[in-house]
């Protein structure tokens, strides 16, 4: 069998496993929840984090991400796409964060960033944020508006694919690769920044 064809066997496969992880949740099976809560806990938390810059927040938004998962389960689409549905309501529920305290999106890079002090091993992008470039890149993340990090967050590291984030952020397919494109660009400049010596960056 060829690679391409193993490939879509494979995708198959693990499109009807995902399908029967569905139905077992509409039904109220326990066991399909904690399968969906340890698959997806630690990377919603990890993009909650990035996009609201406060562990505090992020850990709340979390919670709330999951009692609308517990909530609204028995409503799901027998096709719904978990990590696309997942990530629509954590973004949904920062959105509302931003909203009640009056910070409008194009405001957030101008806030001071405050990531969180993460204890080791607690998720994977506290494993990934040992280098000095992995710390450039973040402090590059963190200048961004929210449009762009969100984005950027979605396809980069939490490796959705298009299709499924263009449904979480409510985007068609072409939307969603032109703003890609523009956010990628948006981060190359702020990574140049960052890396510019500080004479060039005063000058």
């Amino acid at each position: 069998m060829s690679r391409s064809r193993r490939s879509r066997v494979v995708t198959v496969m693990e499109r009807e496993i995902k399908l029967g992880l569905v139905a077992r949740i509409k039904t109220g099976d326990s066991a399909a929840f904690e399968i969906v809560y340890e698959a997806f806990r630690a990377c919603l938390f990890s993009f909650l984090v990035r996009l609201s810059r406060r562990r505090d927040v992020a850990e709340d938004l979390l919670e709330e991400t999951w009692l609308r998962f517990v909530a609204r389960a028995r409503d799901l689409s027998a096709d719904t796409c978990l990590a696309a549905w997942l990530y629509t309501v954590a973004r949904n529920q920062h959105a509302s964060w931003c909203r009640n305290r009056a910070l409008h999106e194009e405001r957030i890079s101008d806030l001071t960033p405050s990531w969180p002090a993460l204890a080791p091993g607690e998720t994977p992008f506290e494993a990934a944020s040992r280098t000095e470039t992995e710390r450039r890149l973040e402090r590059a993340l963190a200048c961004l508006t929210l449009r762009d990090r969100e984005v950027l967050l979605l396809v980069a590291v939490e490796d959705l694919t298009p299709s499924e984030a263009a449904s979480s952020l409510g985007l068609t397919p072409e939307a969603l690769r032109k703003r890609l494109q523009r956010a990628r660009e948006r981060l190359a400049i702020e990574m140049a920044e960052e890396e510019a010596p500080p004479q060039a960056k005063a000058g």
